[in-house]
């Protein structure tokens, strides 16, 4: 278990719709003595000052990824990191994919070889359900950032800094999320809204979920892990009805190097699988720094994949209403 009495947290993109709320969670447990958010922002760093009225706690570092000598700097005493930073508009990605491959590949090996110079103890780096099976460049990106974080640790493994992954899906609410896209339509009056194909489906968590969640992999860690919630999946026109009912919908076709049906975890990666009541944890193919099996797990069956449209769990309008309301 990790103790965060006194500890010094680190969060990259900590001016994020994430980084915001795992930070209010630390700040309001209290345990944390010090808390950096790092990102390159001015005017977010300013306004994430006034969201929690200047805690003495905070310490605000304006810095790139892209830049390993400020992550070094900024690691200076620092006891656990939480990778957030990423650029994650799928569409974007297509048009200027270096800009990317710079941020979420080499920024994430510069965090790497920060955290183990800086001797942290332990690291969660945020994925997502597009790195699985990725189409799109965005998701090729975060699939090698995963894989540099995993073979991270065998570079640290003669010390004590380690490396996990958390994967989770779509973040009701979050900055990006469809959900206030469509409330800010309803507000304007429209009647009928756009959706890309009305077949799609997504994972659906809230923000407070995806803290709980990377926190409790900071617990259950060893190194080399990718930990992915089981949440539900919903259909975009349920959503779609939740927020306007009796709207009209106007499909406006699949953009560039979006999926119909996200997935977290292949069929290529099942063999590797373990369940848990309410996660899957996806074993390092090779994990040389450790030789501990990972205990109470169930093998997933060999065909198993975690796609949304095949999931076993659904939310449906008044779940779908509920887990809105609880996201504000």
């Amino acid at each position: 278990m990790v103790s965060w009495q006194g500890a010094s947290v680190l969060v990259t993109g900590g001016t994020g719709s994430f980084g915001k709320a795992f930070i209010r969670r630390l700040l309001n447990d209290g345990e944390a003595r010090r808390i950096v958010v790092y990102s390159r922002d001015e005017l977010k760093q300013y306004e994430v000052r006034q969201l929690f009225n200047n805690d003495p706690r905070l310490r605000f570092f304006i810095g790139d990824v892209r830049d390993k000598s400020r992550l070094q700097r900024a690691m200076h005493g620092v006891d656990y990191v939480v990778h957030a930073a990423a650029l994650k508009q799928v569409d974007t990605a297509e048009y200027n994919p270096f800009e990317f491959v710079q941020t979420n590949i080499v920024g994430s090996q510069n965090v790497i070889d920060a955290c183990i110079d800086a001797g942290i103890k332990r690291v969660v780096a945020l994925s997502t359900d597009k790195a699985s099976s990725p189409i799109n460049l965005y998701g090729a990106t975060k699939l090698c950032a995963d894989k540099l974080f995993v073979a991270g640790n065998h570079y640290a493994a003669g010390s004590e800094t380690r490396f996990s992954v958390v994967r989770y899906g779509n973040v009701v609410g979050s900055r990006g999320s469809v959900v206030p896209f469509f409330k800010k339509l309803a507000a304007e009056g429209v009647t009928k809204l756009p959706i890309t194909d009305v077949r799609m489906t997504r994972f659906w968590i809230t923000l407070p979920q995806a803290v709980q969640f990377v926190l409790d992999a900071f617990d259950r860690m060893r190194g080399g892990e990718l930990y992915v919630p089981r949440i539900p999946s919903m259909r975009i026109t349920d959503l779609a009805q939740v927020i306007l009912p009796d709207a009209e919908i106007e499909v406006i076709g699949i953009r560039p190097g979006e999926k119909l049906h996200e997935e977290m975890i292949s069929a290529e990666d099942a063999y590797r699988t373990l369940r848990f009541s309410d996660h899957y944890v996806v074993q390092p193919v090779i994990s040389e720094w450790g030789d501990k099996p990972i205990e109470g797990g169930e093998p997933v069956p060999g065909d198993f994949v975690y796609r949304s449209d095949v999931n076993d769990q659904w939310l449906d309008g008044p779940a779908l209403q509920t887990m809105i309301d609880s996201s504000k």
